[in-house]
């Protein structure tokens, strides 16, 4: 293609293989401090990354300096998948997990902050490679692509194109008019939010090492665990759960809030209106849960993974209920108990939960709040004009009128996300789901969401997929992390056509 500038697009992919290279020597350390065998193979791992970087980097040197609107689409989507494809090489090079396909899914389903594993016994890995595997999930967090925004400026490299391509949902507020400056204070937001919980959590009862892995994995919205039982493992400790609760509410809030809050500036963050839908809605859905079962569950009934929850005490019903509901809704994916286990009522929510996600500008996968408000504004609106054909009457987003591009805009992800879920659950079905556990599945990897219904529950996992399934669940988790457009509209043949 002579409109596409494949040396810029090959020079980034060496970038990100670079920085992900140095990130994977990050958990040699950690192999290291427990005396275990594996940490040669992750050293490799590093080194066979950065050399691939390297050669990407040094022999592809631009004419032009300039990124255009579909180079950034591909550097992007390749970017995430140049990351997924490096990334497993410390699982497959030290054998902790022998399969690609395994690997692979584990890789991207951390990169994508997904959540999802195949590994049947969590504790039994070692503790450098689940440091990477948390690790995965703090670099596709906040998205390595914007880290590398941040130091384009150095190669004469403008960024704009590629925070768009990123972040692509209805608002892409800034916090400095420079991008590379945004990309900045974004990082060094979601770096302090990572230390504060870590410190939290290890005052609270953790261990160091477990601290900081649960700290990457809430702050990124991740959800991959040093427990096989996930925070269940910590249901006679409180504390640990709620400053994950809270930490996971900050997560799944507008990284902008949150600066905007650190600066003191807290009646934006509380006049803000998805943010109101948003801590409104958790808390409104999780007082639903928790009156259900204090007063219509049965109490005999287990329901958590390592220990059962004690029905009629309030304090617990309410906070696994809490945990639970922003667990799914900001996309993170801890499990403190089995919501499947609280009847179909509940189960029934939190399936539909699976459809909302965090608020945009945050970790948080799945469809956004903002884009809900959106739809349901402009639903009503539809209303209002049936009787005043003539009126024009804009939706309302904050107080502004907002763009009816931005309306469409909205109106076709959510057709198109509904659809893609759709023949995803039938093609999840075809390749050996029953339909209970393919509804959940496509949902959970669509978006980037964990544990699920069926037989990918909170007390399951994804290992017991085909090998198909498993590379298709790979592929929603990557349009799902990058918000469908950006992928879906490489597979275009306008796209591909000379300007």
């Amino acid at each position: 293609m002579e409109n596409l500038n494949f040396k810029i697009i090959y020079r980034f992919l060496g970038i990100t293989a670079v920085l992900n290279g140095l990130f994977m020597w990050m958990a040699v350390p950690f192999s290291l401090y427990f005396e275990e065998d594996q940490a040669l193979g992750i050293l490799n791992a590093g080194i066979i990354t950065i050399t691939i970087g390297a050669l990407l980097f040094f022999f592809n040197k631009p004419d032009s300096k300039n990124i255009q609107t579909k180079e950034g689409y591909l550097i992007v989507t390749l970017g995430w998948l140049m990351l997924t494809s490096t990334g497993m090489l410390p699982y497959l090079l030290t054998g902790s997990i022998p399969s690609v396909t395994d690997a692979f899914f584990e890789t991207i389903s951390g990169y994508s902050t997904t959540g999802s594993s195949i590994l049947k016994d969590i504790e039994s890995m070692p503790k450098g490679i689940l440091f990477w595997r948390s690790a995965t999930h703090w670099i596709g967090g906040m998205g390595i692509i914007v880290l590398t925004i941040a130091i384009l400026p150095l190669l004469g490299i403008g960024g704009m194109q590629l925070f768009m391509a990123e972040a692509p949902g209805p608002s892409a507020d800034k916090l400095h008019p420079r991008i590379t400056d945004t990309a900045k204070r974004l990082w060094q937001i979601y770096v302090l939010l990572t230390v504060v919980e870590f410190l939290l959590l290890k005052l609270a009862g953790m261990t160091w090492f477990d601290a900081i892995n649960h700290s990457m994995a809430t702050v990124s919205t991740g959800g991959f665990s040093t427990k096989n039982a996930s925070i269940a493992h910590w249901n006679g400790m409180p504390m640990i759960q709620y400053i994950i609760i809270f930490f996971m509410f900050v997560a799944g809030t507008n990284f902008v809030l949150t600066y905007h809050a650190l600066k003191g500036e807290v009646n934006k963050v509380l006049r803000n209106e998805e943010f109101k839908y948003y801590m409104f809605s958790i808390i409104g859905i999780s007082m639903i849960i928790a009156v259900t079962i204090i007063f219509f569950q049965d109490p005999n009934l287990q329901t958590s993974i390592d220990h059962p929850m004690i029905y009629g005490e309030t304090e617990s019903a309410i906070r696994h209920s809490l945990f639970s509901v922003i667990s799914v809704v900001t996309t993170t994916g801890f499990v403190s108990a089995d919501f499947t286990m609280w009847s179909f009522f509940v189960t029934g929510i939190f399936f539909a939960l699976f459809f909302v996600g965090g608020s945009a500008g945050s970790t948080s996968g799945g469809v956004k709040i903002v884009r809900h408000i959106v739809m349901l504004k402009n639903s009503f609106l539809e209303f209002k004009k049936s009787l005043h054909p003539n009126a024009i009457i804009p939706v309302r987003y904050d107080g502004k009128a907002v763009n009816q591009s931005i309306v469409f805009n909205i109106l076709s992800f959510f057709i198109l996300y509904m659809l893609i879920f759709i023949v995803g659950t039938v093609i999840l079905a075809f390749l050996g789901l029953d339909i209970k556990s393919a509804l959940g599945a496509c949902a959970s990897s669509l978006g980037n969401i964990g544990p699920a219904i069926g037989s990918v529950s909170p007390v399951d996992n994804f290992s017991h997929l085909s090998i198909g399934a498993k590379w298709f669940c790979s592929f929603l988790m990557l349009i799902g992390r990058l918000e469908l457009f950006t992928v879906l509209i490489l597979l275009t043949p306008f796209f591909w056509r000379k300007n």
